[in-house]
């Protein structure tokens, strides 16, 4: 099983909604189930296959985060400037032109670019992973290969 890198904030949102899944929404989903399973007649059974798509997408989530936890390894979020970016640690960079932007390099189970938040298998955080402060990075995304220089 590979790991999981998570933040410790994200392991526990992840548990939160795994809890709340297993907890809340299961019982949900298993009741209007039973509901659509006790007042169907065979010409409509649009709310029994409605409920059971629901039930599926519900299972799926559970199971995928009972992996992600059970794989998860805890990022050591480093405050402290390091050699090269990292897993866990912060990155800034500047396109030429442009302001200066941080991130949070993490796994992808956690990244969000636009609250700061970068994938280590994305694009832009792969090509980052193991610069150093003055390096440029030439950066291939979809929309095109462009360059940043790690300032921080």
């Amino acid at each position: 099983m590979a790991a999981t890198f998570l933040t410790l904030e994200g392991y526990h949102r992840f548990q939160e909604e795994l809890d709340w899944l297993v907890n809340v929404r299961r019982p949900e989903v298993a009741l209007r189930l039973s509901q659509a399973v006790d007042g169907s007649d065979d010409d409509d059974t649009a709310e029994y296959d409605a409920a059971k798509d629901e039930q599926g997408m519900v299972e799926a989530r559970i199971r995928k985060l009972e992996i992600m936890l059970a794989s998860a390894l805890i990022l050591d979020e480093h405050p402290q400037k390091l050699d090269s970016v990292d897993i866990g640690g912060r990155v800034t960079v500047k396109e030429e032109g442009g302001e200066s932007e941080t991130y949070l390099v993490v796994g992808p189970a956690e990244a969000d670019p636009l609250k700061g938040r970068i994938s280590y298998e994305s694009p832009f955080g792969a090509a980052l992973m193991g610069c150093k402060v003055g390096d440029i990075v030439r950066v291939n995304a979809p929309d095109g290969p462009y360059e940043v220089s790690v300032i921080l």
